[in-house]
């Protein structure tokens, strides 16, 4: 019995640093990456805050460090203010604004972050798009973590 490819386009994929940055944009969507021949547009991250550009209202771009590879994060901050986000309903949008202000105010050098969020390039580089953060308490949180992209990585992503 033949079984479908498993579609990861719609998921967070959980990856390493060093993976995420082996992927390659797919020629006709910008927004669609590759991974070993199969499609993705979303991924779970897990690393320590290793920098962090603050810029009231606007955004904030940080770096997670997970010890494979650094990955630049951006978290817009400007749903009020911005046209890209006019098309939605206002009391969405105050949620959405609200929450991303929290995540900011959480994210500070050291922390160790989980980041769901978009792959996108800028000037040619990769980043993630940030939707959600959670500050991780767990001092096993990043061995968890890895354990997981790796087991993920055999099973799913690359097996």
């Amino acid at each position: 019995m033949d079984q479908k490819p498993l579609s990861l386009l719609h998921i967070h994929v959980k990856l390493l640093g060093f993976s995420l940055h082996s992927i390659t944009p797919w020629p006709n969507n910008p927004s669609i990456f590759y991974l070993n021949g199969k499609r993705i547009s979303r991924v779970e991250i897990l690393g320590v805050v290793t920098s962090r550009d603050y810029k009231p209202n606007k955004f904030l771009r940080f770096t997670l460090d997970d010890g494979t590879h650094s990955i630049t994060c951006i978290l817009w901050l400007n749903h009020l203010t911005s046209p890209f986000f006019a098309s939605r309903q206002p009391a969405t949008l105050r949620v959405i604004s609200d929450l991303a202000k929290c995540f900011a105010d959480d994210i500070h050098f050291g922390k160790v972050a989980r980041v769901r969020g978009r792959v996108s390039s800028y000037r040619g580089d990769l980043q993630v798009t940030v939707s959600d953060v959670v500050i991780e308490k767990d001092p096993d949180a990043e061995t968890l973590h890895r354990l997981d992209c790796i087991s993920l990585g055999r099973r799913c992503y690359f097996g």
